[in-house]
């Protein structure tokens, strides 16, 4: 067999001989600005308490047909009696457009197929907002966009106030009292603590976008006090970091007297079998979120209702949510755009930029259905590549080959000033879109520093310089580069997501850059679900990501900004040791990350993510692609949009604008309900479970 491993004989000597090299050259750059983009638009700051309060109310409201069909029938208790004790109130005076109506549909298209309703369990819902509308978390972050800077921190939700102990290592929540599951069953500390001992601390339990016993740190223990009171006990003191971590999509739970009889630990079954108890075809699981599933067909659609038992009211009493029922069109994620520039759908996270500018001239017109509402550039790709070299992902002698390469500094150099990111930009959309991202945290977001990032610019014959230090030269006339001492040619794989244009376009780009630098890229493409099992094993020598949520509000996620724990990265986990063989750089990048979330003192959490950013940069974590921003479209005929709802920040578009609140006024309103004046499960009703 021919030798792939550079770590075999000599590597030593040639990393000596890389480092002179790059020592006698500056790699480094002045990062350009991005440019100036006037259609951005910006949130009205207010305080927490400004949008909701918990609290009684005289007197309780729903629609008409709900009281006259099921309440005065005997089907469906009075509302008074379907709602907790104390509710939560949104104020008036933080809807733009004041109390609403009920009635009418919010048409969402989605690329994405659900797999099934048992999302604590590992199951996809098919994203496009389905899972946000049936989910609901002990914390919320989504409005957060909307908050004062200084007044920072996760809403309460299901757990409507919290308080710490003088030693700051017990947290204890009090969960809403009296709120049900949509079928009319309590929701109580049960539900809770059913998520956290048999999925969260249950490693065979594979969660989605779920906990993981990493994400509230090592040693922390939960419990339940009572019906309606859970208590944390943290390592850390006060780490109000992890009040995040208990929002979407990290902490909400599911409902155990659904779920608990299909566990393995209470049933036969086996954790695959748990994980699919719950197909898509099972209509009207039990929710906490304002809409439930009753009608599934297989690429075609998704249709919810409006939840009878939803915990929500506004201030005059009115139940929410006032939209009576959400469809989402089993079609791609272009089409979602397409649609809703044309009127056919109501609401759009405008991601593509290859997009952006045929929507923004149909948003223009007079006659256009949608309007489009640009946020900041909180969009960014970058190149992943998978450093863990102690077996996370089983990989054979030639992935092995590749990942000790990616551990090393001047490959990842070489790699980053191979790609003309400026070209890349521009292949997506051209015009004040777009910005070079080096990396790390993003421009224009709270606590990037523009003076401790590291850029390496474009340098093709750099890089090369580079790889030949590295002793990659092409020693068989091929074009291609081998491994050191007459090795195999250098083959890459690159897993992407086909569900996106943005995504497949980047890869062929860097794919593409790669060719004239003498290294074999392979793409890997796959459509979501596929990508997400590959990236969740470790099946993947780089990968093109999307980033997630850390990188741009930095106190949401947080421990995901570094490998702080076994399966907390998305390209460097514990191998089959259980071990996760960091880096130097990688160690001191996970001191700094953990000593962010021990500490409430701004100015220090400023200067920590001042050296993480010069860590994550300098070093080359990830080889960053592009950044930009994206666009809310969304129908004209809907009211209560906040202003500078960003499609993504802390949580998506569909969390930021509080849907639940979100109306059509009644002389706009259409005939869009498929299922009029039914209710989930309810007797009498065509959504019968």
């Amino acid at each position: 067999m021919r030798k792939h491993a550079m770590a075999l004989g000599g590597a030593g000597l040639m990393l000596g001989v890389s480092l002179m090299a790059v020592q006698a050259q500056d790699l480094t750059g002045e990062l350009p600005d991005p440019p100036a983009f006037a259609a951005q638009s910006e949130p009205v700051f207010v305080s927490i308490s400004d949008i909701l309060e918990y609290k009684a109310l005289p007197e309780y409201h729903e629609p008409a047909w709900v009281t006259s069909k099921y309440v005065d029938a005997g089907t469906l208790p009075p509302v008074a009696e379907r709602l907790p004790k104390e509710p939560m109130v949104y104020k008036t005076a933080n809807m733009p457009d004041g109390t609403g109506v009920y009635g009418d549909t919010m048409r969402h298209v989605i690329g994405g197929r659900p797999e099934g309703w048992n999302y604590i369990g590992g199951q996809s819902q098919g994203w496009g907002g389905i899972d946000i509308g049936m989910s609901e978390c002990l914390t919320r972050t989504g409005p957060l966009f909307e908050v004062k800077a200084d007044e920072l921190s996760p809403l309460p939700n299901l757990a409507k106030s919290w308080e710490w102990s003088e030693d700051g290592h017990e947290l204890t929540m009090h969960l809403i009292e009296g709120a049900k599951w949509s079928d009319g069953e309590p929701f109580t500390s049960d539900d809770v603590m059913f998520y956290w001992n048999d999925n969260v601390l249950d490693s065979n339990v594979s969660p989605l976008n779920g906990a993981t016993p990493e994400t509230f740190g090592p040693g922390t223990t939960l419990e339940a006090v009572d019906d309606y009171t859970i208590k944390w006990t943290f390592q850390e003191s006060r780490p109000e970091q992890y009040l995040y971590a208990m929002a979407y999509g990290t902490f909400c739970p599911g409902p155990a007297h659904i779920l608990r009889p299909e566990h393995p630990n209470y049933s036969d079954n086996t954790y695959e079998q748990y994980k699919n108890a719950f197909p898509p075809e099972y209509m009207n699981i039990p929710v906490m979120g304002a809409w439930v599933p009753v009608e599934y067909r297989p690429d075609d659609i998704v249709v919810m209702r409006r939840n009878p038992y939803y915990w929500k009211v506004d201030e005059a009493g009115n139940q929410l949510p006032y939209l009576n029922e959400m469809h989402y069109r089993l079609s791609t994620w272009a089409d979602r755009d397409v649609q809703a520039v044309a009127g056919s759908g109501d609401f759009s996270n405008l991601e593509q930029a290859e997009s952006f500018v045929e929507a923004l001239k149909r948003s223009a017109e007079d006659t256009a259905p949608a309007r489009l509402q640009f946020g900041a550039r909180t969009i960014g790709y970058t190149l992943e590549m998978n450093l863990s070299a102690n077996g996370w992902g089983e990989p054979d002698d030639r992935a092995q080959s590749v990942r000790e390469l990616n551990r090393n500094l001047d490959f990842r150099k070489a790699i980053s000033i191979a790609v003309d990111r400026q070209r890349l930009g521009d292949s997506l959309v051209r015009g004040p879109f777009t910005a070079i991202y080096p990396g790390g945290l993003y421009a224009g977001t709270a606590y990037y520093d523009k003076a401790s990032t590291t850029y390496y610019p474009y340098n093709l014959e750099a890089a090369g310089e580079l790889l030949d230090g590295l002793g990659l030269t092409d020693t068989d006339g091929n074009g291609i580069r081998n491994f050191p001492e007459g090795g195999d040619d250098v083959e890459i794989t690159l897993l992407a997501n086909t569900d996106y244009g943005t995504d497949t376009s980047l890869a062929e780009g860097v794919i593409a850059m790669m060719e004239p630098l003498g290294l074999r890229v392979i793409a890997n493409f796959q459509q979501g679900t596929a990508r997400d099992d590959m990236q969740e094993s470790g099946q993947f020598d780089w990968h093109v990501r999307r980033q997630g949520s850390e990188l741009v509000s930095v106190v949401q996620g947080t421990a995901a900004l570094a490998p702080t724990g076994p399966r907390t990265s998305y390209f460097h986990r514990a191998g089959t040791d259980g071990s996760v063989d960091l880096l130097p750089f990688e160690a001191e990048l996970v001191d700094t990350v953990n000593a962010f979330i021990n500490t409430s003192d701004a100015a220090e959490r400023a200067e920590l993510m001042k050296t993480y950013q010069k860590l994550y940069t300098e070093n080359v974590y990830t080889v960053g692609l592009t950044q930009y921003p994206g666009a809310l479209i969304i129908n004209k005929r809907f009211a209560n949009i906040p202003a500078g709802a960003p499609i993504f920040m802390f949580n998506w578009a569909e969390d930021n604008i509080i849907r639940e609140r979100v109306y059509v006024p009644e002389d706009k309103q259409g005939d869009h309900e498929l299922h009029p004046e039914t209710l989930p499960g309810a007797p009498g009703s065509d959504g019968a479970m």
